[in-house]
């Protein structure tokens, strides 16, 4: 994959303020049967963690990417970032408004216009029977943006415009377009409440690999003309690579290392970040052998004690079976692992 366009300059984002802070990220899942089910078969109450004690801070400008394998917590944390999905514990806090605390419905709608989300499908996300123009057009109505329907529409031609669209397409459906360009629409119609922060749920996964570098391309430039912060959610490390100012790693809802992405692909701290870049498919190692991933991730309703990384850790310790690590730093970077234990 050949994504151009020059890569955001770290050193400038870390210097930005906080725009998106997170902390004691929790959500819990009942999966439990009806009350009365349970009295009967004498079955206790199951729960599943999907996120787990998650701390993250977003920068303005910045895109801060969260990794790991299917069923980690990336998306969950993506819908409780945006206020889709209400957190069992923890705060969210976006432009210094807490999304799930109390507030006026003035300093609601203020804040929900800076928040925007981009999903995985760009078809299932687009409603079929409206068109174009009308899709993108119902953010800049809800939030009052523009008034007078001849400059709405000026508007949703302009934002047409900028994501590489013919203003004209506005006059057609979604199944008039391919997968890359609805994928554009909905990128449109993201931009057109002029947000701050976007979340972009695998918004690529879906696209053809050569599709696929069109729209990071297009995002890039669209973070550098609009100043723009995203929380960039994948499960490709090779399209973390070219997109990441910043890199969390998350293991069954855990963060288990934060660092400048140029640091986490170059030097790798936790054992589980390391076997994810060795299978990334890399020309420079033919011939050289790979550490491969051991075993399937648990089952996320009985995880393992301790570290939920060690029964596939090929550097366990006899103190990863009982105890949670705690964050450390090592360089930049901030890892969850007992090989960086003081006493080891």
């Amino acid at each position: 994959m050949n994504v151009t366009g020059r890569r955001l300059n770290a050193g400038a984002a870390e210097a930005g303020k906080a725009l998106v802070e997170v902390q004691g990220l929790r959500c819990v899942f009942d999966l439990s049967k009806p009350w009365l089910n349970r009295l009967i078969e004498r079955s206790a109450r199951v729960s599943l963690t999907a996120v787990d004690s998650v701390d993250l801070t977003i920068k303005e400008g910045e895109t801060y990417a969260l990794v790991g394998e299917s069923g980690s917590g990336k998306s969950t944390i993506a819908r409780m970032a945006v206020g889709l999905l209400k957190p069992s514990a923890g705060t969210v806090v976006i432009d210094g408004t807490d999304v799930w605390g109390k507030k006026s419905m003035e300093t609601e709608r203020r804040m929900r216009r800076k928040i925007q989300m981009i999903f995985q499908d760009p078809f299932a996300s687009l409603n079929p029977r409206w068109r174009v123009g009308a899709i993108i057009a119902e953010p800049i109505s809800a939030f009052g943006l523009i008034a007078d329907a001849k400059d709405r529409h000026a508007r949703v031609g302009e934002l047409l415009s900028l994501v590489g669209l013919d203003p004209r397409d506005g006059q057609k459906f979604p199944h008039e377009f391919s997968g890359g360009q609805r994928q554009r629409i909905a990128i449109a119609r993201a931009l057109a409440s002029e947000p701050k922060f976007i979340v972009c749920d695998e918004p690529t996964s879906a696209l053809d690999v050569s599709v696929q570098a069109q729209v990071l391309n297009l995002l890039r430039d669209l973070q550098e003309r609009l100043g723009l912060t995203y929380l960039f959610i994948s499960h490709n490390l090779a399209v973390v690579r070219h997109v990441a100012t910043r890199v969390g790693v998350l293991y069954l809802g855990r963060l288990v290392e934060e660092a400048p992405a140029r640091e986490l692909f170059s030097a790798p701290q936790h054992p589980y970040t390391r076997m994810l870049l060795e299978a990334v498919p890399d020309i420079a190692m033919e011939g050289r052998e790979r550490l491969a991933i051991a075993g399937e991730i648990p089952n996320p309703v009985t995880p393992p004690p301790g570290c939920h990384f060690h029964p596939r850790c090929p550097a366990r310790l006899p103190q990863c079976d009982i105890d949670i690590p705690l964050p450390k730093r090592v360089g930049e970077a901030a890892v969850r692992c007992h090989l960086f234990d003081p006493s080891q």
